[in-house]
């Protein structure tokens, strides 16, 4: 295998001076060039930028994962399995919450400041070096890679931002994908546009690849197979149960984790199988059975050293993602943040809610939501907060997205006054604030500060105020 560091050496030989960037530089160039490119010809673009970086994406095995919601939960938990097999694992999470550094991580272990500078410099001089337009989706896909291949990752988790077929990382030729749901990302999406959205998303899948979903819709399930096949894709049944997490986290993020076992599992016994051996303490990989009846000292070895089974490894993996879906304990009082931005991640938000109140019951509660143009405000969305303050005590606090972040797709924020007056027509209480910090210090007021709750949600971008509010600039 290639040393990434020699292909870094040479591609920077051909930079001039003015062009080595600072990381400062580096995340200004990505905030100004999210919305350049066709993105119907971005697979292209990336596989010239490839070329010309030393074909990187032909040696990194990958993964990739896509779908409406449950992501980055998956790489998540996809990433402490593949740990526990003793693997290195890279991550590349699509959106960022504080700092681009987020997205790509070794181990868990987000990129430092001077890798991503040196990187994002590389990659960006190699493009306008070769006259290629590329975009930040691009840069940062290609800048993910790079660092999976100079870390000598054993596989890379690479999330799918958008759709499939065009996404930047869909130039990687993945051994296993998977697709969390296919929902309605935006409040205008039909049934049949969900369909063809979940189509899309299937451009992921070629010839060979192994591909599970989450799904639980059997027409989009059905659309999946017949396409897997059609494509000469490798179909494994979809996730039926959820994973054994801690309450109240298994009725929430079970099937994430399951997904995540699931596509670890057909990574370790489908690709890397014939060149790799692992031990007996393994959760993922199949076993070759013994012949006869073990020995007596098997058997005490196996008495003294119990084999940890993947219930007790779910029961003791960290069950949430910092930042975005956070339950911080140690504030007072608790708060939760959740980054849920269409009406299906929503009603999940709203399901943890009434779970942590079960578990112990909540002395105030307020959910504050700033949400972009397009993704919440409905039907639906009324209909959901009218059943959940009917079931359970609090107040519902509406704010706007007033420094949206760069690559969300939350450009613009909604109408405050017209979600407010929506919401108060459905003889339902709710108060509009006109930012934020705003809304957020009036809700620490409202309720106990020992046991009660407050929620930030609905988008991204709120949850970047939340941790501009606190001063926080790493997560």
């Amino acid at each position: 295998m290639n040393n990434s560091k020699t292909t870094a050496k040479k591609s920077a030989t051909t930079v001039a001076p003015s062009a080595i960037r600072t990381y400062n530089d580096v995340v200004v160039w990505l905030d100004a060039h999210w919305n350049v490119g066709d993105k119907q010809t971005t697979v292209a673009r990336m596989q010239k930028l490839d070329e010309a970086l030393g074909s990187v994406a032909k040696k990194v095995k990958t993964i990739l994962v896509a779908g409406t919601n449950g992501k980055s939960l998956t790489i998540h938990f996809a990433t402490q399995l593949l740990q526990h097999e003793g693997l290195t694992v890279g991550s590349y999470y699509a959106p960022h919450l504080v700092t681009y550094n987020e997205r790509i991580a070794l181990n868990d272990t987000s990129i430092t400041n001077k890798a991503f500078a040196d990187l994002g410099s590389m990659v960006i001089a190699m493009a306008e070096n070769i006259g290629l337009a590329v975009n930040s989706s691009e840069v940062l896909a290609m800048m993910s890679l790079l660092y999976f291949h100079e870390q000598k990752a054993d596989v890379a988790l690479m999330e799918v931002r958008e759709g499939g077929l065009y996404d930047a990382v869909n130039f990687c030729d993945a051994q296993v994908v998977t697709i969390t749901r296919a929902t309605a990302s935006d409040i205008e999406m039909s049934e049949a546009a969900v369909i063809d959205h979940a189509k899309e998303m299937m451009g992921i899948v070629k010839k060979g690849t192994w591909i599970v979903s989450g799904d639980q819709s059997k027409a989009h399930l059905q659309v999946m197979q017949n396409m897997t096949e059609e494509q000469g894709g490798q179909w494994a049944m979809p996730i039926r149960k959820l994973a054994a997490l801690v309450y109240p986290f298994e009725q929430l993020h079970g099937r994430c984790a399951a997904l995540a076992e699931r596509i670890s599992q057909l990574f370790i016994n489908h690709v890397l199988a014939k060149e790799s051996t692992f031990g007996d303490d393994s959760l993922l990989a199949k076993q070759k059975g013994q012949r006869g009846r073990p020995t007596l000292e098997a058997k005490r070895h196996a008495e003294l050293n119990p084999k940890k089974t993947i219930e007790q490894f779910w029961k003791e993996s960290v069950s949430t993602l910092p930042g975005r879906f956070q339950l911080l304990s140690k504030e007072k009082p608790t708060l939760l943040l959740d980054n849920a931005n269409n009406i299906d991640a929503f009603d999940n938000l709203l399901l943890g809610i009434r779970l942590l109140h079960y578990q112990r019951p909540l002395k105030g509660l307020v959910i504050i939501v700033g949400a972009a143009k397009n993704t919440l405000h409905n039907e639906e969305f009324l209909k959901a907060i009218r059943y959940f303050f009917k079931k359970t005590a609090g107040q519902l606090f509406v704010c706007p997205l007033e420094n949206p972040l760069a690559g969300n797709n939350e450009e613009q924020s909604w109408d405050v006054d017209q979600v407010t007056n929506d919401i108060k027509s459905m003889k339902m209480k709710a108060q509009g604030f006109k930012s934020f910090q705003e809304a957020f210090d009036v809700a620490k007021t409202a309720v106990d500060e020992r046991n009660g709750l407050v929620v930030v949600t609905g988008s991204q971008s709120i949850i970047n105020a939340f941790w501009a509010s606190k001063g926080i600039k790493k997560i």
